[in-house]
């Protein structure tokens, strides 16, 4: 049986800590704190009780009040009902909001709501250092705006904005700012009551607590510019109705506290792990490193010359990492966080996202530098810009056949394929591919180029690219994909003239 692979996707979800699960369970059963906390009697007294306490615990690690945070189903919905909230509530105000390009799909999404709502939305592009130009921001702002929304972390890179600058700017405007702190809580220090935002959204499940828990902090004196999103029952403020489960909300609240005990030692130490994998990861060669400092320890986000970014996550099977957001990682698109930041189409596609955490260590980083060294030693040698191609006359010699090639594709595009014959009279005597693509289309011309010794000029194209991905089990939308492994064996036969003798 095959060993776990290494898990560095901290920064997708974290396991939950043994001290917060026990912590949980204290909540779920008859002998436990399992009660509806607006009960009267003593369980739900019981449990009023345990969840203000883990109310305490939450604030306390991004210095706030207790009664300065609202529990939600996650970051997700914190967002939301920061931007909407704030958004309808200043409809009075103004219509216009500022934002980043590089923001969480549940920033951007919101955001884009409210255009089709009437709204307009400025988005702000950041410099390749990863943070955007204050003066920027500050441009940007106008009479109505009603709300700007900047991540603290980027999920993708961890480079940290100056919300410091960006909540004076705001603040001079008497401008409310919110900001998705999901990837910092728990990994950086953060101080609320002195960063001067309006709104905060965070999660448990990304610092070793539950999933579907996560909280939005609402500064003291700015619950009147928000709207709740639903209605019923008067919870949480009255901004997110709904009976609260104990068992979540407490396993936040000891997952906060476990992080506030342990942050200044655990972020030095997951710090040099990081830097540890880079120094690795940028010995082997044609390793660029995306967004620049400061940034939290535990995220690295690097982008790999000459390999097709599907094929390399493919390859790195030992390894459980990223290719960006855990939201978009299922879909084969570059990254649009990196692609703001300059990096090319290729590049921005052949990038992996490394992140460090509480159980990561040592051996962790050297295993994973080596799996990432020999998936990249391999995928470099099959693709067609590697020129390490053993020459004809090793490869043919004494056959008295002739060199074939064709290719279609190529440099900077998503696929590219080449295809070497050697033919003599009108039958192939050997073949050799090299292919820039992804795993379906590589094993696809693999499959193909095993196939063509003994052909003929006339049967060299077997059939169609349709049939390849029925019996490649390739998805239908990666088709398209397959021309270009025909297109590189017809150009195969405009090289090869019919009735040609060797």
């Amino acid at each position: 049986m095959n060993s776990a692979p290494i898990y560095l996707d901290y920064a997708a979800t974290t396991p939950v800590d043994p001290q917060v699960a026990r912590a949980m369970a204290e909540c779920l059963t008859q002998s436990g704190d399992f009660g509806n906390a607006s009960s009267l009697h003593r369980y739900g007294v019981a449990a009023a009780a345990r969840i203000e306490r883990a109310r305490a615990e939450v604030a306390a690690l991004i210095g706030a009040h207790p009664e300065e945070i609202v529990f939600t189903s996650g970051a997700t919905e914190s967002n939301n009902l920061a931007i909407l909230g704030a958004a309808r509530a200043g409809r009075q105000r103004g219509r216009h909001l500022v934002s980043v390009r590089t923001e969480h799909k549940s920033v951007l999404d919101p955001c884009k709501q409210l255009e089709k709502e009437g709204a307009s939305v400025t988005w702000l592009t950041p410099t390749r250092s990863g943070r955007i130009e204050p003066a920027a921001l500050a441009a940007a702002l106008r009479p109505d705006t009603v709300l700007v929304s900047v991540m603290y972390a980027n999920n993708e890179t961890g480079v940290l904005e100056d919300l410091g600058t960006i909540a004076e700017l705001c603040g001079a405007r008497a401008i409310p700012l919110h900001s998705d702190c999901s990837q910092a809580v728990g990994k950086v220090a953060l101080a609320v009551s002195e960063l001067g935002a309006a709104f905060v959204s965070f999660t448990a499940h990304k610092l070793y607590g539950p999933k579907g828990i996560g909280a939005l902090y609402v500064r003291s004196g700015a619950r009147a510019l928000l709207q709740p999103l639903a209605y019923g029952g008067g919870q949480e403020r009255a901004l997110r109705p709904g009976t609260l489960a104990n068992h979540q909300v407490v396993g936040f609240g000891a997952a906060c506290a476990l992080a506030a005990r342990e942050l200044p030692a655990e972020a030095a130490r997951i710090g040099r792990l990081r830097e540890r994998l880079w120094a690795g990861l940028e010995a082997l060669g044609g390793v660029h490193l995306n967004g620049s400092a400061p940034r939290v320890p535990g995220i690295l986000n690097v982008s790999f010359e000459g390999v097709h970014g599907e094929s390399l996550v493919a390859a790195l099977e030992g390894l459980a990492i990223s290719t960006g957001a855990a939201c978009n990682s299922s879909a084969s698109e570059p990254s649009y966080v990196l692609r703001a930041l300059g990096r090319d189409s290729q590049l921005a596609q052949a990038s992996l996202r490394f992140s460090v955490g509480r159980f990561s260590g040592a051996q962790d980083i050297e295993r994973a530098v080596e799996l990432v060294r020999g998936a990249l030693e391999r995928l470099r040698a099959l693709s067609p810009a590697d020129g390490a191609r053993e020459p004809l006359d090793s490869w043919g010699a004494g056959t008295g056949a002739r060199l074939v090639a064709g290719e279609a594709g190529g440099p900077g595009q998503e696929t590219w394929v080449r295809f070497e014959l050697l033919v003599a009279d009108d039958t192939v005597k050997d073949a050799r591919f090299w292919a820039f693509a992804c795993p379906h289309t590589t094993a696809v011309a693999a499959t193909l180029c095993s196939e063509l010794k003994g052909r003929t000029r006339a049967l060299l194209i077997p059939g169609t690219p349709a049939d390849w991905a029925v019996a490649g089990g390739v998805p239908v939308e990666k088709l398209g994909r397959l021309l270009v492994v025909e297109d590189a064996l017809r150009a195969c036969l405009s090289q090869w003239p019919e009735g040609a003798r060797i």
